[in-house]
């Protein structure tokens, strides 16, 4: 990989970037990072930034920009990031995205390289608005792709298959519209520095990782572990 090379994985909800950046990180022997689990794992450790996460986490609300950056270079530090690191879904906005640019500065990193998964819009709403969730053992179906064999009833169990409320119709609509205004100008940022490859998200894993690999090839990144 060369030396100290950040991946960064962006794309709308459903997209399916969070499946591909744990492939990549395991092809590539570095670790798979998450904003989300920085945030559980400071707070179950207690830790200073811990402390301060979690009075914000119970009452709902966002964690401050200063608060995740400093998560993020904290696991920076360790041994294993050395080499490089996946980094998923993070940055989401361009004072993320600058304060990110600083802190992968002065840890010694490389610029980034952005991928941006695109999803048919529809295909993205169909994705997340058509799953279904067994009440009793969790399996989830989706009632366009991989429908129950009778309808709102799980296969295994018999359990009512239920919409979660983060699946909504309308929850779904709100969140595709509030990452596009947030990431458009994103998007921009690393385009204009030459930083950013578009990848198409639809297919099956091997064929969208297949596409991933290609493009670290062409950018001659990681061309020793591929």
């Amino acid at each position: 990989m060369a030396s100290n090379c950040a991946v960064i994985f962006i794309g709308p909800p459903g997209a399916g970037k969070g499946t591909q950046a744990k492939r990549l990180a395991h092809r590539l022997m570095v670790p798979h990072l998450s904003t989300g689990e920085m945030l559980r794992d400071h707070v179950t450790r207690s830790t200073s930034l811990g402390v301060l996460a979690k009075p914000l986490i119970e009452a709902g609300k966002l964690v401050s920009d200063e608060i995740v950056l400093r998560m993020v270079e904290e696991r920076l530090m360790r041994p294993d990031s050395r080499e490089g690191f996946v980094l998923d879904g993070f940055p989401r906005t361009m004072p993320q995205a600058q304060g990110l640019d600083t802190v992968l500065y002065r840890r010694g990193f490389e610029p980034p390289l952005v991928l941006d998964f695109h999803v048919d819009r529809e295909m993205l709403f169909k994705r997340l608005a058509g799953r279904r969730t067994c009440s009793l053992g969790g399996e989830t179906y989706n009632i366009y792709f991989q429908p129950p064999m009778r309808e709102g009833i799980c296969d295994f169990d018999g359990g009512a298959l239920i919409t979660r409320a983060d699946d909504r119709s309308e929850v779904v609509a709100a969140r595709q519209e509030s990452f596009a205004q947030q990431t458009a100008p994103l998007i921009q940022y690393y385009t204009d520095r030459g930083l950013l490859e578009r990848v198409d998200g639809l297919g099956s894993l091997d064929e969208v990782s297949g596409r991933i690999l290609d493009v670290l090839k062409q950018r001659k990144i990681a061309n020793d572990r591929l």
